[in-house]
């Protein structure tokens, strides 16, 4: 009885060793993963600092109009090269307006209002 109880016990113990060196080499394997993953996590928030940065750099107002100016040849504008545009309509006075209205009926006048 006694040999037996020592045989389990002894397969107990190499069981339990054989899970200690399987989780232990799984605990390494994790920990070299996490490793790799936050040294990846450290370059992509510093690539994403320096595209942020340049984006920054690329949407200032002196860089859109130093763009403006050089690539797309354009000018400020000034009161000699602005051209206005008139509405036909809208200077022709009230004979241009009446017929592109429906009539509506003449006010009376001082004279007529104070006659009746």
């Amino acid at each position: 009885m006694g040999l037996k109880l020592n045989l389990l016990l002894v397969a107990a113990l190499i069981a339990s060793c054989l899970v200690l060196v399987k989780t232990s080499y799984e605990s390494r394997q994790l920990f070299a993963q996490l490793d790799a993953a936050r040294t990846q996590q450290r370059l992509l928030d510093a690539e994403f600092k320096r595209l942020d940065a340049e984006a920054q750099a690329q949407g200032t107002h002196l860089r859109v109009e130093r763009t403006a100016r050089e690539k797309l040849q354009m000018r400020t504008a000034t009161p000699g090269v602005t051209a206005y545009v008139v509405d036909p309509l809208a200077t022709a006075g009230p004979a241009a307006s009446a017929s592109a209205a429906p009539a509506a009926p003449a006010a009376p006048t001082a004279g007529e209002g104070a006659s009746r």
